[in-house]
């Protein structure tokens, strides 16, 4: 630091000690010390200005002083109280005109407010009481007519709840507004009865609204005038007399944010200045609104939390924080500040290893979390997409761990949204970057497990994204995800699961390379080991694979020899687990003697129940349709066995008040009655390919059926009596020339 910054330094220090003792001396009961102190700030003004101009030049001078003469201590005291009397009556003069004045325009608009009352406007009507009492607050009646509307705008809610968020905001701002008048009212009435701290705040306030002082002046005074922001009063007060115009417009405080880090003393105006906003928006939201909504902050924290000055950083992340604690300061963030600026600078803050990397992540998951920030980050992903990839690009050895996972669940929580996961999936940078930490984690998972588990969250929603954007990253992807199923760690070995199940119908050369690592035998494990969540994936990975290669038919009847694993998933409530679990059986059945095996089971009455029931999905429907008939034409005792619970199933009519009847067909979010489609059509499917029932049928007594069997006109003479009256006979045909070589799984989300 050069000699003169030592001196100015040096000076300040001294300035502040004497200007604390000064304001001491003015709050003091005795009247002869706060005169002598009123008398010793005059003059420190007159030289302060004298001490600027001899810093500015830098020059030596003469700094002998003639006194003036000096008038006698009884005239000087004459003088200013009689110059104090003059003030204060003229003062009182002032505020009655400006009273009458109010009063006439708060009148004004409480006629307005009633004839808006009247028709109904209740917007307008609190709108133009609100405005009354900012003119005089204490005119009660208006207060009283601001609650009346605001009465009414709770029948409006009640009557119309659609209007719930706009009516809820509405209210908001109004008790926002009724709470800030009553803050005002009092800080006023503990002014104008002489409370020290009230007045002390209204003094410092006028003495930093002297423009063309020296930096060090100013930091002095800010650094005073935070230690008497205790209360509510005097952060009202702060307000009320232009506070934030008085700091936010001087050219030196803000000639100094501009080039912080350049000078101490500058830099110490810059933290004065950030430590009186968090003093006096303190528990009061009307200051962080008045904050917030100047024109230059939504720039000017952006910046200042991305200073190369940590302390600035530091403090502006502190400032930030105070306002994200309600739901009011987090609209005002999102609604007023440059958020590409912000999510940037946070994301920044994962250079620091200690809890102020943590802090700033808090930040952001709390922004991230409102649904107006989730509108604006699929909106502007492309400006931040550079930052968020460079998150993925860091050394899981030298971030903070637990700062980082934060990140990275953010990402994976707004790629849950369609059109969010597009854009990163989109991003071959955005993937070799995710593939990049994955493959630093893994040279230590146990020390890297929770960067990995998390990653593993967002990896899983970006490949939800439809088809695959890149089969190369596909397979390099699931090649990672094949190696940590040998984890020990259940959460990485379910959603390493977890992403398999969704990368694997991207190629079939991704599923030979499954095969060969022996996936087949870890799902069979998964599924005997329980739990919905790993059984999902488990389930549908096997229902890829034996869907795609008689080799994993053949290892899974190996490994569950009359697929008693498989079964015992069917009696589930997850649909999308009897859905998959249903496509596997259908498959197996394919495998020799495994049908055969089954003769002994209850499978078909449980398929035909599955096939006709009420699944919200129909490809539970589909599926176990299509395993009944591949059942039935692979051993077709299974229908000579069941034929006549197979002809005569139907579903029993509804219980009386249930809303549903028997065979009802409805579309949209609602469910397929049972039996109106699948149970019938899964029959004549089975039926079609099992002459052993059919014959016998063809010899029905009063029944015109040709004497040499003909399984297409016996199927045409067995779909009048299987369907029901909702079915379509397009359907029918379509689902029967069709349904033999058609497969179906979920994607599950």
């Amino acid at each position: 630091m050069a000699d003169y910054q030592e001196e100015d330094l040096q000076k300040f220090l001294k300035n502040v000690d004497e200007i604390t003792n000064l304001i001491q001396e003015m709050n003091s009961d005795d009247p002869v010390v706060r005169e002598k102190a009123v008398l010793e700030t005059e003059k420190r003004l007159q030289f302060t200005e004298e001490d600027q101009e001899e810093d500015e030049c830098r020059t030596t001078v003469d700094k002998t002083m003639i006194s003036p003469p000096q008038a006698s201590t009884k005239n000087t005291d004459e003088i200013n109280t009689e110059a104090f009397l003059a003030s204060m009556e003229k003062d009182a003069k002032e505020r009655a005109k400006r009273r009458r004045e109010n009063k006439v325009l708060a009148d004004a608009l409480k006629e307005k407010g009633n004839e808006a009352f009247v028709k109904g406007d209740y917007e307008t009507a609190i709108l133009c009481y609100s405005e009354g009492l900012e003119k005089l607050k204490d005119m009660k009646v208006l207060y009283t007519n601001r609650a009346q509307s605001r009465g009414c705008y709770q029948k409006i809610l009640e009557i119309n709840p659609q209007l719930q968020t706009q009516v809820k905001d509405y209210l908001n701002q109004v008790d926002l507004r009724e709470k800030a008048d009553l803050q005002e009212k009092e800080a006023q009435e503990a002014l104008d009865s002489g409370t020290n701290t009230a007045v002390t705040t209204k003094n410092l306030l006028e003495i930093l609204s002297k423009p063309d002082h020296i930096p060090s002046f100013y930091a002095g005074g800010i650094e005073i005038l935070t230690d008497m922001m205790k209360d509510c009063t005097e952060r009202t007060l702060f307000r009320t007399h232009n506070g934030f115009s008085i700091i936010s417009e001087n050219e030196v405080i803000r000639r100094c944010f501009s080039t912080a880090g350049k000078d101490a003393v500058e830099e110490t105006v810059c933290m004065s200045v950030l430590r009186l906003w968090q003093a006096v928006c303190s528990e009061n939201e009307e200051n962080q609104r008045l904050l917030v909504l100047r024109p230059d902050t939504g720039q000017l924290l952006p910046s200042l939390l991305a200073s190369r000055v940590p302390n600035i950083r530091q403090q502006t992340l502190a400032l930030l924080l105070q306002l994200a604690q309600t739901e009011n300061g987090r609209s005002l963030i999102m609604g007023h500040l440059d958020l590409t600026g912000l999510l940037e600078a946070l994301v920044s803050f994962l250079d620091f290893s200690d809890k102020k990397a943590n802090s700033a992540m808090g930040l952001l998951t709390d922004l991230a979390l409102e649904e107006r920030f989730q509108v604006w980050f699929q909106a502007s992903l492309p400006d931040v997409l550079l930052a968020l990839t460079g998150v993925l690009k860091r050394d899981p050895k030298v971030t903070n761990t637990s700062a980082l996972c934060q990140c990275i669940a953010i990402m994976g929580n707004l790629s849950a949204e369609a059109a969010t996961r597009r854009q990163m999936s989109a991003s071959e940078e955005f993937r070799d970057a995710c593939l990049g930490l994955m493959a630093k984690c893994e040279e230590d998972v146990d020390l890297f497990r929770e960067v990995m588990y998390t990653l593993l969250g967002l990896m899983m929603n970006l490949c939800l994204q439809s088809p695959c954007v890149s089969e190369v990253w596909a397979m390099e992807v699931s090649r990672k995800c094949l190696s940590l199923l040998n984890s020990q760690d259940g959460g990485i070995l379910t959603r390493a699961a977890g992403i398999l199940s969704r990368t694997l119908s991207s190629s079939l050369k991704i599923v030979e390379e499954a095969l060969r690592a022996g996936v087949v035998k870890k799902m069979i494990k998964f599924l005997k080991a329980g739990g919905q969540t790993a059984s999902r994936y488990a389930v549908k990975i096997l229902a890829i694979c034996t869907n795609s290669y008689h080799e994993a038919r053949e290892e899974l009847i190996r490994l569950d020899k009359k697929l008693g694993v498989l079964m015992q998933l069917l009696g589930s409530e997850d649909e999308i687990l009897v859905g998959n679990a249903t496509l596997c059986l259908g498959n197996c059945v394919e495998v020799p003697h495994v049908a055969s095996s089954l003769l002994t089971t209850d499978i078909v009455p449980v398929l035909l129940k599955l096939a006709g029931g009420d699944a919200q999905k129909t490809a539970v429907q589909l599926n176990a349709g299509i395993a009944l008939g591949k059942l039935c034409t692979a051993e077709p005792r299974c229908t000579a066995r069941q034929g006549a619970q197979l002809l005569l199933w139907r579903k029993p009519p509804h219980p009386q008040g249930t809303g549903e009847s028997s065979g009802c067909s409805r579309r949209g979010n609602t469910v397929m009655g049972q039996g109106s489609f699948w149970a019938p059509t899964a029959v004549v499917f089975s039926l079609f390919h099992s002459r052993s029932l059919l014959q016998p049928l063809l010899f029905l007594p009063l029944l015109p059926l040709p004497l040499t069997p003909s399984p297409l006109l016996s199927v045409s003479f067995l779909s009048p009596l299987l369907f029901q009256k909702q079915t379509s006979p397009a359907s029918f045909f379509f689902f029967f020339f069709f349904a033999w070589d058609l497969s179906v799984w979920e994607n599950v989300p």
